[in-house]
Order: structure tokens, then C-alpha cells, then sequence
């Protein structure tokens, strides 16, 4: 595996709510606009996905000569749900989009874990330990990853983040940093060194200043994690200016 750059989907989402294009051109937008290698998917985003259409998205993607990363799922439950019921649906309801991946060539989906407001890690910690034996169960036969993203509640605590890696302990288990800005209730910067070691794919986004990005990209490149960039800042000029600085500092020149 080597570094590479792809694009998210959901990075041209303002174009996509306009009527734009369609997922079915997304590889070719990745390929002309941006020339760039891979495409991310977002589950919703996909229209109607039957095999019609799996199998037209598989032909434009090889036209160009793009591949297919990842599929981002949402609206499909929490993987830190509180009852056993929604538990088993989360993984159920996911169980779909893991073939749907494999069919694409895709390596990995990425799924939210946030749990209910005022949960405490131990609790989460229980919850989404069975949620994701029950997933990771069903995804083993198809051999895609399984990914959280930092979307909210206990997912962006990477304390919490690197229990449950070691709890579930699964070697298509993994996490998905957003390299969301800073806040005052959230370091990317910690986040991102602390849940490394399990990182199977990054959300890129452009950060405050070019310094920032700089050193969240050699974080990546000193602890070894090889693999894709997924482009998530918002619009043409960011995907441009993401581009750009993924050139500039993650490939030796």
C-alpha cells in the first residue's frame, strides 16, 4: 500500500443538492476536474444502488481509471445504540452496504458511534463493543473494514476511541480521523496522534493555516500509517487547495 489522494463525495454536496451531477459521474469528476486517483462514496448519496446501477458505477470508474475507496453510511443507527435491539439493527441495517462495498472493490465502509447525550464510557464502552462483534462478524467474509469517524458524542473522545480498538481487537476494525478545525472542546491534533495506530483511511480537510496542515500530515507520515487521503474540504477551490498541500507535504520529493 502507498499514500495516495482520494475524493469524498461529500465534498462537492452543494453541487450534488443543486442537481448538478449524479453519483454515477463522480468517478469522472474525480478523474477530469481534479485528476485525481480514488473516490469516496456516502451511502446516501448513492440513488437507487441495484445491481443496474452498481454495475454502470463499476464501468465509469475502470473508464477513468479511478478506485473505489470507501462508502460512508449514514441513517443506518448508532453503533453505541443503549438497547440490544437497536444494536442488532445497526448491525443488520450495515450489513448491506459491506456488500455493496465488496461488490465496488471498495476496501472499507465508515460508520457513526456517538451514543445518547450524558452516556459514560463505561456504558458506550459495552454498547458498541457488541454492536461492532456483531458487524465485524458479517464484514469478516467479505474482508472490508469496518471504520468509525469522529462524528459527535463518545467518538470524538479518543480515549474512548483506543478502548474500544483494544476491546473489540479485530484486524478490520479501525478508525477514520476527521481532520475536522480545531474547537475549544476538540484537539484534531491529539485526536489524530492518539488514534493513529488504528487508522485505516483519513478525512482530509484544509486547516486553519498551512503550518497546521503541514504537521497533522508528517504526524501521519512519522507513525508509519501509509494509505488513503479522503478530501472532505468543502468545494472546487478547497479540493484544489487540498490537493495542493497533500502534494506538497505528504510525498517525498
Amino acid at each position: 500500500m502507498k499514500n495516495d489522494i482520494s475524493l469524498a463525495q461529500w465534498s462537492l454536496i452543494e453541487e450534488i443538492r443543486a442537481g448538478k451531477f449524479k453519483a454515477l459521474d463522480f468517478p469522472k469528476i474525480a478523474r477530469k476536474d481534479f485528476d485525481i486517483n480514488g473516490v469516496e462514496f456516502v451511502n446516501t448519496l448513492l440513488e437507487v444502488p441495484t445491481i443496474e446501477f452498481l454495475n454502470q458505477l463499476k464501468r465509469n470508474a475502470a473508464d477513468v481509471n479511478v478506485q473505489m475507496i470507501l462508502i460512508m453510511i449514514d441513517d443506518e443507527g448508532d453503533g453505541c445504540a443503549s438497547t440490544a435491539k437497536e444494536r442488532k439493527q445497526f448491525a443488520i441495517n450495515h450489513r448491506k452496504w459491506i456488500d455493496t462495498a465488496n461488490y465496488l472493490g471498495c476496501h472499507a465502509i465508515r460508520t457513526n458511534c456517538r451514543g445518547e447525550a450524558g452516556i459514560n464510557n463505561d456504558e458506550a464502552l459495552k454498547y458498541a463493543t457488541e454492536s461492532y462483534h456483531l458487524l465485524l462478524n458479517y464484514a469478516g467474509e467479505a474482508n472490508i473494514n469496518v471504520l468509525i469517524e469522529n462524528h459527535g458524542g463518545v467518538s470524538n473522545d479518543p480515549g474512548f476511541m483506543v478502548a474500544l480498538m483494544k476491546e473489540v481487537n479485530h484486524p478490520l476494525f479501525g478508525t477514520y480521523p476527521d481532520w475536522r478545525e480545531p474547537t475549544n472542546d476538540f484537539d484534531n491534533y491529539t485526536y489524530l496522534q492518539k488514534t493513529l495506530p488504528y487508522a485505516k483511511g483519513m478525512s482530509y480537510r484544509n486547516q486553519p493555516t498551512e503550518a497546521l496542515t503541514a504537521k497533522m500530515i508528517e504526524l501521519c507520515k512519522q507513525s508509519g500509517y501509509c494509505g488513503w487521503y479522503g478530501i472532505e474540504s468543502n468545494g472546487r477551490d478547497a479540493i484544489n487547495k487540498g490537493k495542493t498541500l497533500l502534494n506538497k507535504y505528504l510525498f517525498d520529493k
